[in-house]
């Protein structure tokens, strides 16, 4: 039985979540109709943009994404602490970028003199915007009810566009959200529409490789668009950035691109091994759980430990997993 939403996203679990939606109808998202000949391959970009656009909006950081003909995958960081940092003026115009205000909340911007309870009843508008703000739910449809309009005004059609609500998959730890993310980056070397990350057209790794061609000797250059890379830091309480370092991520989204055919799996190189023993990374696993993240892991993935407190925390009886693939080394 489908569950609320907001029994899917439990913060206090983990801040990273794997977001997927497909299109409803025959036509396309993105690519090429082989039936009309007609091509959108322009799409891509509309939800390129938008979601760039979106985490400047809100609280919600792009670890990773990638554009399909039918669907997109994205990586997610829910930053909660960041809302917190906002006073009540920017919440309310950040809200305002997206949706229709309030007239009580637009008097109390312009500093028009209101009565005390007019401005206690702004004050609370404003704080349901910002609860808003760090919700997954609103930043899905946000985008994609935007994406809707303009494919189906393109279209000429009205109903639905996406075949329903969007998935949602908790990361419950470093190595289910390492995995989601390659996972993700690979998804246009896996369909076979190329041939390397860097030539997987709007994807995540795509645009850090780009930005590195920028990069000086004295600076590597990250996205700003993108969460970066900061590396693990054991002493840290709060992890700012991704907890990889960049080029050992490349490393292995290059090495794993190269081996996602049978005929050209080889070793592990040493740079990767140290990765995969930080994080306890069965290596004889790995590749299989790249090829089909979403078949291994329903809505959560992580380890034994971590999925039956995710399944207590939201209300389940149990955390099913698909088959007897073990990511996590020694359980």
């Amino acid at each position: 039985m489908t569950q609320p939403r907001k029994q899917q996203v439990c913060l206090q679990a983990t801040p990273y979540y794997h977001c997927i939606c497909r299109c409803v109808r025959r036509a396309f998202l993105c690519g090429e109709d082989q039936v009309t000949g007609q091509n959108f391959d322009h799409r891509k970009q509309w939800l390129v943009d938008k979601i760039t656009n979106l985490s400047t909006i809100f609280a919600i950081e792009i670890c990773a994404y990638s554009i399909m003909s039918n669907h997109y995958h994205l990586v997610l960081k829910v930053n909660k602490g960041l809302v917190s940092q906002w006073n009540d003026k920017e919440v309310a115009l950040r809200w305002m970028q997206l949706f229709k205000g309030h007239v009580l909340v637009d008097r109390w911007l312009s500093d028009i003199k209101t009565s005390q309870a007019e401005t206690d009843k702004a004050l609370e508008f404003i704080s349901i915007w910002r609860e808003r703000l760090y919700d997954l739910g609103w930043y899905m449809r946000s985008l994609n009810e935007s994406i809707a309009v303009q494919a189906n005004k393109e279209d000429n059609c009205k109903g639905r566009f996406w075949e329903g609500r969007f998935k949602s998959q908790a990361l419950l730890d470093e190595t289910a959200l390492l995995a989601c993310m390659a996972y993700v980056d690979l998804n246009p070397v896996r369909a076979a529409i190329c041939d390397t990350p860097e030539h997987s057209d709007f994807t995540s790794v795509q645009q850090r490789l780009y930005s590195l061609k920028k990069a000086t000797k004295s600076q590597t250059v990250q996205p700003a668009t993108l969460l970066p890379f900061t590396g693990y830091d054991p002493h840290s309480k709060t992890q700012q950035g991704l907890p990889f370092k960049l080029f050992d991520y490349l490393s292995l989204v290059e090495w794993t691109g190269r081996c996602v055919r049978d005929d050209k799996r080889g070793f592990i190189p040493a740079d990767i091994k140290p990765l995969f023993e930080r994080l306890s990374i069965n290596e004889e696993d790995w590749l299989t759980v790249i090829k089909e993240f979403n078949r291994h892991f329903i809505s959560a993935a992580g380890n034994k430990a971590k999925l039956a407190l995710w399944a207590q925390q939201t209300n389940r009886k149990w955390c099913a997993t698909h088959g007897d693939m073990q990511l996590y080394r020694g359980l």
